[in-house]
């Protein structure tokens, strides 16, 4: 059992560490790469990473805050500061700007009567900007919630707002067979997972190593967001859960997510331009569930 001292809660009263010392006993076995899995578990908790729940990671982990704070700082998933339940990411990358998404900013601005960077009062809403989401032929595009939203005009706005609220999204057939190419790396060492050498679909494919049963070999995946396409070494059984590992660092890819539908890990991966897309380790699992977009 990890024991931590009580230390001041400096403005963090909602932060339990009780909590946070099942977070810590729940990864202590795992010392390489552990810390990103503790600071995603804390933040799916307080919907962002608290100081004293940061001062409590380090103290359990032996670690300096700074080098907790490098690691929050470092990954674009993570979050200093409270965010609203709902989180609107708006592209402003060039192909996007030219097609009017400063327009699109400004409506969700005068809807929502914040900035950009701000949380509604309700604490409803945090409103941010990306430099690319990767989608640039489908621009304006803005992602709430891990839902793409494409080709958007400012009378988009307050329908995409009202639906988030309602918790209803409705995509049209075009929007919904629509897909996109994600350029990511691995969220340890940071290295590039595309495959260059290896394409598939005519886009370049995301490497990695799995190993299931007494089997150990490469994976190809397609690098389509919400296609499932994957080459491998070996037959992989249906339905079987694989465990994933970076092929540079050798770190097994392994997060505190499961998936909603079947309970099999989801695997982090940092998308190029901030943000984690995060897949299910379920041979055959697929649908929305099976792919998670996380831009905070």
């Amino acid at each position: 059992m990890v024991k931590l001292k009580t230390i001041p809660p400096q403005n963090n009263s909602v932060v339990d560490p009780d909590q946070v010392r099942r977070i810590l006993d729940k990864h202590r076995q795992n010392q390489l790469g552990g810390l990103i899995a503790i600071l995603e578990e804390v933040q799916a908790l307080y919907g962002y990473l608290p100081e004293a729940a940061l001062r409590w990671v380090a103290e359990g982990r032996g670690r300096s805050l700074v080098d907790v704070y490098g690691v929050a700082n470092f990954y674009h998933s993570f979050t200093l500061e409270p965010r609203g339940k709902h989180l609107i990411s708006v592209c402003l990358g060039t192909a996007c700007h030219v097609r009017g998404a400063e327009l699109v900013v400004k409506e969700f601005e005068k809807q929502l009567q914040i900035k950009v960077g701000e949380t509604t009062p309700d604490k409803a809403f945090t409103l941010k900007t990306v430099n690319c989401l990767g989608a640039c032929a489908l621009g304006p595009v803005a992602v709430v919630d891990g839902h793409y939203y494409s080709k958007l005009r400012r009378t988009d706005v307050n329908k995409i707002i009202s639906e988030t609220l309602a918790g209803v999204v409705s995509v049209s057939q075009d929007e919904d067979q629509s897909v996109f190419p994600i350029d990511v790396s691995c969220p340890f060492c940071n290295h590039s997972l595309m495959d260059t050498s290896y394409f598939i679909e005519d886009h370049p494919a995301i490497r990695v190593t799995v190993s299931f049963g007494d089997k150990h070999g490469w994976l190809r995946l397609s690098s389509l967001y919400g296609r499932y396409n994957i080459y491998s070494e070996h037959d992989i059984p249906f339905d079987m859960v694989l465990t994933f590992f970076c092929p540079h660092c050798h770190s097994e890819l392994i997060g505190s997510w499961e998936c909603a539908k079947c309970k099999a890990p989801m695997i982090p991966m940092i998308v190029r331009g901030g943000g984690t897309i995060r897949i299910c380790a379920r041979r055959g699992c697929t649908g929305s569930e099976g792919h998670m977009l996380d831009l905070r």
